[in-house]
């Protein structure tokens, strides 16, 4: 019997817009000298990446937009910058990256302690609507795949470049997976989440790692308590 993948075989086609080739000019622009986590990668093939996913999964355009920019204001101008995207691409867009954005500060190098930007992000993802917690676990899903990807060639070493030890970067990701089923599943958020929590699985038994949930920051355990 075959069994047929939700939405992968029955959507009509839609050609893209002159929105999207702003955005992908606009993406690739405030991007241009960053690379990958210090991997040489120049940093547009992660959000291609992403917009692949999106749109293979069944986003449309303005979602596939906002994965261009799910990265745009963390890394390069905070709330300005979504004003910008509010502006230019419209507030469904702004919306999205918005709920993909776990710092807003102007200058990236003074983002807040990965713990604090970490547990704020999970307490508050499972709250958003379903179109921004699908380009967010796009995002992750990709991230997920890489990871694994370089573990298979070059082992542990792979976590070195991450802002966290092993461990909790492991916590994070099957957080992530168990928040993002939290806020409820639709029939086409289903697959991605699916597919995420398997790859996940995958880099925690090649990791030989089962992640244990770290100890909240000072300040976010008060919060969770009030």
């Amino acid at each position: 019997m075959t069994v047929k993948l939700p939405g992968s075989f029955d959507r009509k086609f839609i050609p893209m817009s002159t929105r999207f080739d702003h955005a992908l000019l606009f993406a690739s622009q405030i991007h241009r000298e960053q690379d990958r986590k210090k991997s040489g990668i120049p940093y547009i093939s992660h959000l291609l990446g992403v917009t692949s996913i999106v749109l293979d999964y069944g986003g449309d355009e303005e979602m596939a937009i906002a994965a261009l920019l799910h990265d745009a204001v963390e890394d390069h101008g905070g709330r300005p910058m979504l004003k910008i995207i509010d502006q230019i691409f419209g507030h469904r867009v702004a919306k999205m990256v918005d709920g993909c954005t776990d710092s807003y500060v102007e200058d990236p190098k003074k983002k807040e302690s990965w713990e604090r930007r970490k547990f704020r992000y999970l307490r508050r993802i499972r709250h958003e609507d379903a179109e921004t917690r699908f380009v967010s676990a796009a995002d992750k899903l990709y991230n997920a795949r890489a990871v694994l990807r370089d573990l298979r060639y070059d082992g542990d070493i792979v976590f070195t470049r991450f802002s966290a030890p092993k461990t909790k970067t492991l916590w994070y990701y099957r957080s992530l997976v168990r928040e993002y089923r939290a806020g409820g599943i639709t029939h086409r958020l289903k697959p991605l989440i699916d597919d995420l929590d398997r790859v996940v699985t995958e880099v925690e038994h090649l990791s030989g790692v089962l992640a244990t949930s770290p100890r909240p920051p000072r300040r976010i355990t008060r919060k969770l308590k009030t």
